[in-house]
């Protein structure tokens, strides 16, 4: 198995990796916090580029990016291939928001709520958009509530500056350009009722990047946590047959 390297979506942090980390012990996995998540210190939003580049080792490893972490990590794969063994994106996009040409993003109403209630300082900003996450999942409140207590670290919320600039990020990334110029071997993982990427973003990241696989799970968009047996099955399946049998 190679090495894997963890990158959490926004509003997260590398705590939402509980269930690989455990699982992937034995290969020394890494769960990077995005600047101004998880208590990593805030960077100037220019810095989130040296940020997740200069968290990881020295040796190629195989990048997990959830999400905002798929987008920072497919940026990396493009422009530092040398510094990537394989990709994995889960729950996400070439372009979060909806535009012309683009059907497959969020809704304008959506962002725009979101946005409006980070500027207000709404303090359920995070459980509204941790719900949304979840939809989609048949979940009773006792399992939802186990997931976020394992999931969220309460101890060190995101700072206002790393929600700001990782909603900017979410609001301008716009990344389809890059696909073809990503060479390393790549797996998309999509929950097929994802209610913040629709599942069209991941399909059409497996259509564009080159000989990319895609995988769909039934449910939302956090499926490392709600399936989290069968997500860690397809990974480390994908990993020994896509990314061990071409080092050797």
């Amino acid at each position: 198995m190679p090495r894997l390297a963890f990158v959490h979506g926004w509003a997260q942090s590398a705590q939402t990796w509980h269930a690989q980390v455990a699982h992937f012990s034995s290969q020394r996995p890494l769960a990077i916090n995005l600047p101004g998540h998880g208590g990593a210190a805030d960077v100037p939003l220019e810095g989130w580029d040296d940020a997740l580049p200069g968290a990881l080792p020295e040796e190629p490893v195989v990048l997990v990016g959830w999400s905002l972490g798929g987008m920072l990590s497919m940026r990396l794969a493009a422009r530092h291939p040398e510094r990537v063994q394989g990709l994995v994106l889960l729950s996400s996009t070439p372009c979060f928001r909806m535009r012309a040409g683009w059907p497959h993003g969020c809704e304008d109403e959506v962002f725009e709520r979101f946005r409006e209630a980070l500027e207000s300082n709404a303090p359920r900003l995070l459980d509204r958009f941790f719900a949304l996450m979840l939809q989609g999942e048949a979940l009773d409140r006792r399992q939802y509530v186990d997931i976020a207590r394992h999931a969220v670290d309460k101890r060190r919320p995101p700072s206002m500056a790393g929600l700001r600039d990782g909603l900017r990020l979410l609001d301008g990334l716009n990344l389809r350009e890059v696909l073809a110029g990503i060479r390393v071997p790549t797996l998309v993982i999509h929950g097929e009722d994802d209610a913040v990427t629709p599942v069209g973003a991941g399909r059409y990241l497996s259509e564009h990047i080159p000989g990319a696989t895609l995988a769909t799970l039934p449910g939302g968009h956090a499926p490392h946590l709600t399936r989290a047996g069968q997500f860690n099955e397809i990974l480390e399946e994908w990993c020994l047959n896509s990314i061990s049998t071409r080092s050797r």
